[in-house]
């Protein structure tokens, strides 16, 4: 049921996924700021789920209007029990895990279909994961300039087994309005499974050639989803409270 329409969002904050940090996010920062957005960006410690909500929700509760939540990867999960938080209008899922109720990264890769590609992904030390720097170009970022994409490898940030297996509790999709960008050449979370979690969601979508780091490689389409999902997120208020 609608109501009447809300303010414009007119702030936006980015969160990180897995195996990187928040510096990932310059370019769709600079072309927000250029379109005049607030943006903030979240730095996930990505030890676990629970610290990573954490961290998202200290950042909304500092935006003194309401704002889009934007996550990659990781992110989505992140994103999706952060986003009960009542400042978030809207949600954006950039090549990123949108879980149901009860669901984890763990859970939601542990049956691949058969053809798809299996990110490399080899155990730390004491509970972290990274990605075989040899292969992580070829999986995460083939799109990316080599260099850059060297770099990102070198300076992977170790994923805590916490934040993999960390389940969503109330998935915010259900109760606010979604967007989607499916990559379609992913080797991370595979097209397919992007398009059904989408489609779960009941998010709009839409689909734009580029590797699982497409928030670095296409900036430009990742923004242009995002001021979209800003300047139509004030149409879908519901009758439903959001819950901090």
């Amino acid at each position: 049921m609608k109501e009447a329409k809300a303010p414009t969002p007119s702030r936006i904050v980015l969160v990180h996924g897995g195996f990187v940090d928040g510096s990932g996010w310059q370019g769709v920062y600079e072309i927000l700021r250029r379109d005049g957005f607030d943006v903030s960006i979240v730095q996930n410690p990505t030890i676990s789920l629970e610290g990573d909500v954490a961290a998202t929700k200290r950042v909304l509760s500092a935006q003194p209007g309401p704002a889009i939540l934007v996550g990659h990867s990781y992110g989505g999960v992140v994103i999706t029990e952060a986003g009960n938080h009542p400042t978030v209008a809207g949600l954006v899922y950039i090549a990123a895990f949108a879980p149901d109720r009860g669901e984890s990264v763990a859970a939601l890769i542990k049956d691949p279909p058969p053809g798809a590609p299996v990110p490399p992904i080899v155990p730390g030390e004491d509970g972290y994961l990274l990605l075989d720097k040899s292969k992580f170009a070829a999986s995460f970022a083939a799109d990316v300039p080599a260099d850059l994409a060297a770099f990102m490898a070198d300076s992977q940030v170790p994923w805590g087994v916490a934040a993999l297996t960390g389940a969503v509790g109330d998935p915010a999709w259900q109760h606010k309005p979604s967007w989607y960008l499916v990559a379609t050449d992913d080797r991370m979370i595979p097209p397919d499974a992007q398009r059904a979690m989408a489609a779960r969601a009941g998010a709009v979508v839409v689909e734009v050639p580029g590797s699982h780091a497409i928030y670095v490689s296409d900036a430009k389409s990742v923004a242009g989803l995002i001021v979209q999902a800003a300047r139509d997120a004030s149409s879908f208020v519901t009758a439903t409270p959001p819950r901090a």
